[in-house]
């Protein structure tokens, strides 16, 4: 049974730079799942930025924006899994149900988030999940962004509650919340 770890934070918190860390310090061969898809130049950079830094370390990156359970079953070669983010999966199965205009409702980022917690818990190792924690700010003005703040923040609880380990970071700092001695 993996090891669960989850890393939250605000935006340019220093959660990712503190996952890869973390992970590096780790045995075994590195997997990192990016749920990131390129959008524009700008993201494009950003990738090629994030891949830079991970290649010294043989990474293996799987690009996966929508099965994280898939990637977590498929790839039993690795004994360190990364998935950065989290936030940026929940936003695209919002995006990916609404281009059919339905809602992404709760129950079924339960079963989504289940599925993924039960993959990864079939591995050997440990996992690691990076979100952002995006309900710390002035509450959104529209529908839309209250919806994905609401699913973003209850995916993050549920990943959480299964956690071996949770860490805050903010201002390059981690803060240990769960799980450390």
């Amino acid at each position: 049974m993996a090891h669960f770890t989850l890393i939250t934070g605000g935006c340019r918190s220093g959660k990712s730079a503190y996952a890869q860390q973390l992970a590096e310090s780790l045995p075994g061969r590195r997997a990192y799942v990016a749920t990131c898809p390129v959008l524009d130049e700008e993201m494009r950079l950003r990738i090629e930025r994030h891949q830079r830094a991970r290649s010294r370390a043989q990474w293996e990156t799987i690009e996966e924006p929508l099965n994280l359970a898939g990637a977590l079953a498929g790839n039993p070669e690795y004994e360190v899994v990364l998935v950065d983010c989290v936030t940026l999966w929940v936003n695209n199965l919002m995006y990916l149900v609404e281009r059919n205009g339905i809602q992404l409702r709760e129950r079924d980022l339960t079963r989504h988030c289940e599925e993924v917690l039960e993959a990864g818990s079939k591995r050997e190792g440990t996992v690691i999940f990076v979100t952002n924690e995006v309900g710390l700010g002035i509450v959104p003005d529209n529908a839309l962004a209250r919806r994905y703040r609401d699913l973003a923040g209850w995916c993050n609880q549920r990943i959480a509650a299964a956690a071996d380990t949770v860490t805050l970071v903010t201002c390059g700092l981690p803060l240990h919340l769960k799980g450390h001695k």
